[in-house]
């Protein structure tokens, strides 16, 4: 027997789990997150004067770690966001197994 929770999760997941795999979607869903992550890095190699025993840091060298930082910020960000809809997708089919064999049951 399925809860009011996962029944509503299984009508939300079967009318919106197209939308959830669309590339833009996870990208703009998943990019705030990706920023929190890598943000703080980017702004840690900016923002370097504030310890002064660092070795100097070029103009060039900062423009490859900001690429490389937003690089990584873009790929954790899709990441994350197909993590997710595997997780979602994989609860869905656990939840019609379930309700598949409780109907077989009553």
């Amino acid at each position: 027997m399925l809860t009011k929770e996962e029944k509503d999760f299984i009508l939300y997941w079967e009318n919106n789990r197209e939308n959830e795999r669309m590339f833009f979607r996870q990208l703009g869903y998943g990019l705030p997150r990706g920023l929190i992550f890598g943000l703080p890095i980017l702004l840690a190699v900016l923002f370097h004067d504030w310890y002064k025993n660092m070795i100097p840091i070029s103009k060039s060298q900062i423009i490859l770690i900001a690429i490389a930082v937003l690089g990584i910020t873009l790929f954790y960000s899709i990441f994350r966001m197909n993590f997710r809809w595997d997780q979602n997708e994989q609860l869905y089919k656990e939840l019609k197994l379930k309700d598949k064999n409780s109907e077989k049951i009553n």
